[in-house]
């Protein structure tokens, strides 16, 4: 059977009943995804679409891609001057969808539908895609890109071994799609785009060696790289002149030199961890997947030179190994290899004879001792959301409480049936768990967390407070990029003199936003000028960006 109409209609239901809720009722998450939605809205007031910047800095980190779809969005729906959060979050919302997709299609093609759609499942509801696909930043968007690159590539391969002709459509698909991600993410995407053709290229070597001439007369010719390369590159140079002419050439040394080959060579934002990072977080971030990923490993062994498995394991390997060794490591950078996983995984899972105990008492025992951090992740995630609304605001919600009440249940019945080696429902039972798990934390648990909140409470307090309509906030002990997105782009984010020194000069509109730690350096600084404060109102919480709690006093100058 292949995919119809009826298959992708379910599958798209599928994704937005997981990924709707929490789109609009969430704040921006702090830090990277406000200043996304910031520089995308101040690209929308400037009509400047070249430079990208955040408030008056330049964001020297990526190209303007993802910029130009969240500014699309915003634009099409008319929701600039209201700060609307879902806005910037649907083109990552289309992205998991084509994602989800594309997933499903490859499966298919390679293993089956049942596998297809088991496949797609998996890796939709996965905690890593699940969390990055909420967000307005980039992976979701780069992760649809590179699926449907390794989609035309796929299609090209395939054609080579059944000797069918390739469509222009499949090269066309290939080249616009590295285009694309060439302007999302920078030179990131050349890792899957190079990685996985190379890495055929070389099992693939025939007696007597193997050289790129003999890759190019192959099935690398299928995808028409004579007319593929000036096609991606009409899709990246247009901005990448204009950039360069715009910044003096500052971007392409931020971007290409610290961001990049920083990040190879050394552990940048203190992310800087040690190889084997993505294995050991493997565990949760692929979670329910994750124990039944290591389950198909036996499968994917056995069947590690047929064509199918070829192809993924290719896809896999060069990206994994890259991001093991570089420096800098956060757990999204190996999201594009998920898919890949997933697919094997449910080939696994799903084909006969395709799910079999390791026969090595140390590979059973290995199995074991994974199965158990398995649950405990399970446990974890599904009682996460009323332990944390407990600790951080001590609430007992029905609501809460009903999401470990559904989803613990399945977790220990997926437990079970795997020990009775019905790991097709076991599939059907972890899944069911976490669309449980994700549909009550991102539409009772987090909406409720308002302790964690700060940023949305101080801009409600600025519009009751603000002295003038266009009054400006000074900041001196809250500086996260959701309070410059939230309450204006003309926010000064400042230290406690600064912050005095701002009321003096603005004594008829100005606001300040103070700390308990930083009150008496401000006071000192009011001294200075000979100022009086009126203090307008508390905002107590948690910054869950560095886990301090903080007591933000607003001001304003006078009595």
């Amino acid at each position: 059977m292949t995919l119809t109409s009826r298959h992708y209609a379910l599958i798209t239901a599928f994704v937005l009943a997981l990924f709707l809720p929490g789109r609009a009722s969430l704040p921006p998450f702090d830090r990277d995804e406000p200043r996304y939605m910031e520089a995308s809205a101040q690209m929308l007031r400037t009509h400047d679409f070249v430079d990208v910047r955040f408030q008056d800095q330049p964001r020297y980190l990526q190209p303007a891609g993802i910029y130009w779809l969240e500014a699309a969005a915003v634009a099409a729906t008319g929701t600039l001057e209201q700060r609307q959060v879902w806005a910037y979050r649907v083109p990552t919302l289309i992205a998991v969808i084509i994602s989800v997709l594309l997933t499903a299609r490859m499966g298919t093609v390679l293993f089956g539908l049942r596998a297809g759609l088991t496949g797609a499942a998996l890796l939709a509801v996965s905690v890593l895609m699940t969390a990055e696909g909420r967000l307005a930043t980039i992976d979701s968007c780069l992760l649809a890109a590179i699926l449907a690159l390794q989609t035309a590539l796929l299609r090209a391969w395939s054609d080579r071994d059944a000797d069918h002709p390739t469509g222009a459509g499949a090269a066309v698909l290939y080249w616009a799609a590295l285009g694309a991600g060439l302007m999302l993410k920078g030179p990131v995407m050349l890792i899957p785009a190079l990685g996985t053709p190379l890495a055929l290229a070389i099992v693939e070597r025939r007696p007597g060696g193997w050289s790129p001439s003999l890759w190019r007369t192959d099935w690398w010719r299928r995808l028409r790289p004579g007319w593929g390369v000036p096609l991606m590159l009409a899709i990246v140079l247009p901005w990448c002149i204009a950039i360069a002419l715009v910044s003096h050439g500052a971007f392409f040394g931020k971007a290409v030199g610290t961001n990049f080959l920083g990040k190879v060579a050394s552990g940048q934002q203190a992310h800087g961890l040690p190889p084997g990072y993505h294995l050991a977080v493997f565990a949760v971030a692929f979670w329910p997947g994750s124990l039944f990923a290591a389950m198909a490993i036996p499968f994917v062994w056995w069947r590690r030179r047929t064509a199918p498995v070829r192809f993924l394991l290719c896809w896999i390997v060069p990206h994994w190994v890259v991001f093991e060794l570089i420096a800098t490591k956060l757990p999204h950078y190996v999201l594009p290899t998920y898919p890949a996983i997933a697919l094997l995984t449910a080939a696994a899972m799903t084909q006969v004879g395709g799910w079999r105990r390791p026969a090595p008492l140390w590979g059973r025992a290995l199995l074991v001792l994974y199965g158990l951090v398995w649950l405990a992740v399970g446990i974890a995630i599904t009682t996460a959301g009323p332990v944390l609304l407990w600790i951080l605001q001590h609430e007992l919600q029905p609501a809460a409480l009903l999401v470990p009440v559904l989803s613990l249940p399945l977790v220990l019945l997926a437990t079970w049936l795997i020990l009775r080696g019905q790991v097709q429902d076991a599939v059907l039972s972890a899944a069911g768990a976490a669309v449980i798990v994700y549909f009550g934390l991102f539409s009772v648990v987090l909406p409720e967390l308002t302790t964690i909140w700060l940023s949305p409470r101080i801009a409600r307090a600025v519009d009751l407070v603000k002295p003038c309509p266009d009054s400006v906030l000074a900041s001196a002990s809250f500086s996260e990029p959701s309070l410059v997105f939230l309450v204006g782009q003309s926010t000064r984010l400042v230290n406690a003199n600064g912050a005095a020194d701002f009321l003096f000069d603005n004594r008829a509109c100005g606001l300040a936003l103070i700390g308990a730690r930083d009150e008496a350096s401000f006071r000192a600084g009011l001294a200075r000028h000979d100022l009086s404060v009126r203090q307008l109102g508390t905002i107590d919480g948690i910054n869950y960006s560095n886990g301090r709690h903080l007591q933000l006093k607003l001001f304003k100058a006078g009595q």
